[in-house]
This record gives structure tokens, sequence and C-alpha cells, in this order.
């Protein structure tokens, strides 16, 4: 009996091994695709910067979504920078998604709504729409209230009163840069088969907020932030810029994208049974074109910034991470017939099966294998060689490729001015090794559960409003 539980530890220390050789094998490959990519990309953003879309007839008008529940921290300065952004022709409709606290009110308050009517005229199945509000001070800005149906439901009701050919999906939490959207929209006008374009989010807690717009960059006080600051650069700048460099990337951040509304309507809009409705979107997109054989391309770039505040709690942390493993399973069995299917090319060969064994059941093999070496060590069977293979696989080459990420944004970007914060995005990319990942990975193990026993809904998230965070002063 013994011996036969020391053989499942055996299995399960090589199948670890096997896990992170594959896993940062991909990272490794992203990371070079990425920085090949931001290289050629630096040259043409040199070359579009003398040709502003800012002012320009041809620039294509665009509708920004904001779907809204209980935000009643941040949605007024949300909107406020909305409202600062530097693009010819922009319509803003906020959702307000049945809200229970004063989210209606403030937007009211602080932009003098009044009730008046909006022709629909798109069709999605949405929950009932109470009423349409519009800004007497500024005329662009409408709101939509309706009975809650969740952040998909929400983004359809915006869809059906949408009278421009793009519209841009965001978080009612989320600043937009003021040249966001100028940046955003110029893969569709490079390249008229772009159907949707992601672009950088960024943490804005610890930031300066003033009237809607970061005017200081700087770390948040929190470490538990600022670990999700090495995290979002990592997933932005390497894994998702690489993939969209293949163009097979299968997520773009419900917090900021923007995509072509005859495209999404055709797909069927969102899903309003998942909790992942962001990445299902997009891989719904892959699928239609491809069995559609319609020349299509879903773009990634890293200029466009949307900050967003993140959790400060490792409760309401988990309870992200619990829902985007839930939203990542159901995706990806929804349309597991893209699975090492040639019909849907790189997507269906590469991206696909990458999320499929390495996010998806990647939490299953990591912790146990975390379990099982430490099984190994404390028996004393754990060969010098092995200990060895496990840490270097399981941490340093981690941390290296997340230097990477870290080289990238100080190379390309320099988001964070201060010497100061760029050492200690460094040190991050080395500490959050040492617990914060074995944390990160045992919270999409519970996702995983949870997804198995049928778990629905989002969780509650916190929110303490821009600025209220204290960021690292030197």
């Amino acid at each position: 009996m013994i011996e036969a539980l020391w053989l499942v530890v055996d299995v399960m220390n090589a199948s670890v091994l096997v896990y992170f050789l594959a896993l940062n094998a991909v990272y490794l490959a992203t990371t070079l695709l990425a920085f090949f990519a931001l290289r050629r990309l630096s040259v043409a953003l040199r070359a579009l910067d003398s040709m502003r879309v800012i002012g320009a007839n041809w620039a294509p008008p665009v509708t920004l979504l904001a779907p809204a529940y209980n935000e009643e921290a941040t949605c007024v300065e949300s909107v406020r920078s909305l409202l600062t952004l530097e693009y010819p022709e922009v319509e803003i409709i906020v959702v307000n998604d049945g809200s229970t606290d004063r989210t209606l009110e403030q937007l009211t308050e602080a932009f003098e709504l009044d009730r008046t009517d909006r022709v629909r005229i798109g069709s999605l199945e949405t929950a009932d729409v109470r009423g349409v509000y519009r800004s007497r001070r500024q005329p662009n800005l409408w709101v939509i209230d309706k009975a809650n149906g969740g952040k998909a439901d929400a983004l359809n009701a915006g869809i059906n009163y949408c009278q421009t050919l793009l519209f841009c999906a965001m978080d009612a939490d989320s600043l937009l840069e003021p040249d966001a959207l100028d940046r955003i929209v110029r893969p569709f006008i490079l390249d008229r088969s772009t159907i949707a374009v992601g672009g950088v989010l960024r943490i804005a807690n610890g930031c300066v907020v003033e009237d809607g717009r970061v005017t200081e960059v700087r770390l948040p006080g929190g470490f538990l932030a600022r670990l999700q600051v090495i995290e979002y650069l990592r997933a932005f700048l390497s894994s998702r810029m690489g993939w969209g460099a293949l163009n097979a990337t299968l997520v773009i951040s419900g917090a900021f994208g923007i995509f072509r509304r005859s495209a999404v309507i055709a797909a069927g809009g969102y899903a309003t049974d998942t909790v992942g409705e962001d990445m299902e979107l997009i891989v719904r997109l892959h699928r239609y074109h491809r069995t559609k054989r319609i020349p299509y391309r879903i773009s990634f770039i890293p200029d466009p910034v949307a900050w967003t505040e993140c959790p400060e709690s490792l409760g309401v942390l988990g309870q992200q991470r619990d829902r985007w493993q839930r939203g990542l399973i159901q995706s990806l069995l929804r349309h597991r017939a893209m699975l090492f299917n040639p019909r849907y090319g790189r997507a269906g060969m590469l991206a696909f099966p990458y999320f499929f064994f390495l996010e998806m059941l990647g939490p299953l093999v990591e912790v146990g294998g975390y379990l099982s070496f430490a099984a190994t060590v404390i028996a004393g069977r754990a060969s010098t060689e092995f200990a060895i293979s496990f840490l270097l696989l399981a941490i340093v080459l981690g941390g290296i490729l997340t230097f990477a990420s870290v080289a990238m944004e100080e190379l390309t970007f320099r988001r964070y001015p201060k010497r100061s914060d760029l050492f200690r995005l460094f040190a991050l990319a080395l500490v959050e090794n040492f617990g914060y990942r074995q944390l990160n990975a045992w919270w999409r193990l519970r996702g995983t559960i949870s997804a198995i026993r049928g778990v629905e809904g989002w969780g509650a998230m916190t929110r303490t409003g821009f600025g209220a965070s204290k960021g690292v002063e030197s």
C-alpha cells in the first residue's frame, strides 16, 4: 500500500516537472514573440504619431459601453475620464445593471441626467430596460437603466442601443488615458478585416487621479496590489502580445476592448450564462469566422491603456481568481471542438491547447506537485537532481521570464518613471514566486472545484475609489 502511494507521488513529481517545463517553454515563446512585435510596433507607432487619428475626418465613430453594478465609489470619476478622451466622435453609454446602491443617483446628480427616448436598433435579448437618460451637460453621455441581468446582459443592452460601427466594451470603474481610443482604433483603419482589438489594463491603486485622469503613476502602497502590477505586466506585455502576434489571442479583457459591432451581433452577442463572457466571446468569434471562412483579425496592442482598481484583500482577490478560473473552464469546455482542430488555425492548434492543458488543468497538477514535492523532501526521498530541477523550473525560470516582462515595460513604455519603482518591480518579480504564486494556484484549483460543483455568480468586489490607496512616494 505504501509503495503504491509513493508510486503515485513519483508520477505526480514527474508530471509537475513536465508541466512547468511546458509552461515556461510557452512563456518563453510568447515573450520572444512579444519582444519582436514590440520592436516592430515601436517603429510603427512613431510613424503613426505623425498622423494621429485625432481630428481626422476619417476617424471611425465609437460608442463606449460601460456596464455598472454598484459602482457608486468610482462611477463618476470613470465617466469624467471618458469625457476627457481626445477623440473626434464618441458616444458614452453607461448601463446601470439594476444597482442596489446609489450608482444611478450619483450619475444623475453629477451629470444632470434627464429621462428621454433613444431608438433601439439591436435585437439581442436582455433584461427589461426601465429607462434611458441623457445628460444636459454632456449630450454624448447616455445612461440606460435596466433590471439586473449580469455584465454580459448589460453589454448586450448597450449593443442594442449602439448606433456606431465600433463599440468599446469596458468596466464602469476603468479610467481610459486621453489618447486610448485614438490608439486602439488604428488596427481597424489599417486592416479592414479587424474585428476586435484589446488594450492594456494597468493597476490604478496608489496612483494620483484628478478629474478622471491618472496624473501621476505610482506603485501601490499595499504589497498585495504591487504583486498584481507584476502579474498584469506579464499577462499583457508577454502573454497577450505574443498570442496577438500569431492572431491567436483567446482573451481580450472585459475592462478594455473594442469590437466591430456587426461581427459581435453575427456571432450572437455576449453569452449570459457564463462568468467569463469576455473570453467566451473571443473564442466564439474565432470559431464563427473560421467556420464561415470569413477573413478576420483579432489584435492586441500595448499602448492604449485603461487603469483599474485591483483587490487589496486576500478574500476579494481569491473570489476574483475563482471566478476567472470558472469562466476559463466554461469557455473552453463550451468550445472544446476547437482543441487541436486545424480548421481553427493557430487558435485551435496552439492557443486552445495551451489554455486547455496548462491553464485549465494546470492548477490540479501544480497544487498536486507542490504537495508531492513537499512529501518527497520531508521523507528524504528527493534526490539533489530532482530538487534542483523542481526549483529551476518552478521558481527560477518563472522569475526570469517575469523579469523580462518588467524589462520590456522599462524599455518600451516606462510608465513607472522613478528608478526606485523599477527596482521594486524587479524585486517583486522574484518575490511573487514564493507564496503568492502558490496561493494563486490554490485559488485557481478552488475555481476548478467551484466549476465542477456548478457554482454561479461573481462574488463581491469592494471598491475604495480612485486615489484612496496610498502609493509609493520614493
